[in-house]
């Protein structure tokens, strides 16, 4: 008798989640699925709300706008005194040269950003008497904003879930979670918009974000405290 002990494969069986990713899951499905997983993000993130200190829309669309490559901390560190400094839309659009661009250098791009700030600012204030316009169409008529920064405005600021903001972590994790195959943020947001529903957009992205920043990390996820574990494919996830 040989006396090498035996050699055991590796089990190559799937667990019902990954079966579930391999095979192609119903739209009913997954919308339950849906359901099931923010229902567990919800218990676990209480109070998932948006990151960037705001108190109006035009706070919340200028941090929104400075936010873009920056963290949400960096942005909150800058902001309190842009806030007290440039009260409307007619102050961005009149900053001087070179002042708005010092404000908010710490921020990165501030070249940029002061730029799309000063004319969204003019925009503002000539076409809508100041005041940050509450629809879609209006806002990605304005300099700087693209459909993520437009859904914040909505959601956060009038409390309209027209669309589902779609940043780095929400991409991430909606497809680690199967819910969407795409990489193209409008694409990826079509597909959370089909599967979560309206009423709970804005708060949804909120979890998500809060549990990519927490948990579902990009490179090691920690996936032994995660909370909807059970109910993901793990995409990606060695």
């Amino acid at each position: 008798m040989s006396s090498k002990k035996p050699r055991y494969r590796r089990k190559t069986s799937l667990t019902p989640r990954r079966r579930r990713a391999r095979r192609l899951e119903r739209p009913e499905e997954k919308r339950r699925r849906a359901r099931l997983v923010f229902s567990r993000l919800a218990r676990a993130y209480p109070d998932a709300r948006c990151s960037l200190d705001a108190s109006t829309p035009l706070e919340l669309l200028v941090a929104t706008i400075l936010s873009a490559q920056c963290t949400d901390a960096r942005v909150n560190r800058v902001t309190p005194l842009l806030f007290s400094k440039y009260k409307t839309a007619a102050d961005y659009a009149r900053a001087p040269a070179g002042e708005l661009e010092r404000d908010i250098r710490q921020t990165g791009f501030f070249n940029s950003k002061a730029r799309s700030l000063r004319l969204a600012g003019a925009v503002i204030a000539a076409e809508h008497a100041g005041r940050v316009p509450d629809t879609m169409e209006k806002l990605l008529k304005l300099p700087g904003v693209g459909r993520k920064t437009a859904n914040v405005i909505l959601g956060n600021a009038f409390g309209k879930n027209e669309g589902f903001v779609v940043d780095t972590h929400i991409g991430r994790l909606a497809r680690r979670l199967a819910f969407t195959r795409e990489t193209d943020p409008r694409k990826v947001e079509n597909d959370l918009t089909a599967i979560v529903p309206r009423a709970k957009r804005t708060l949804a992205a909120h979890q998500l974000i809060f549990h990519g920043r927490q948990i579902c990390h990009a490179r090691k996820p920690l996936c032994e405290a995660c909370p909807v574990e059970p109910l993901c494919p793990r995409i990606g996830v060695a």
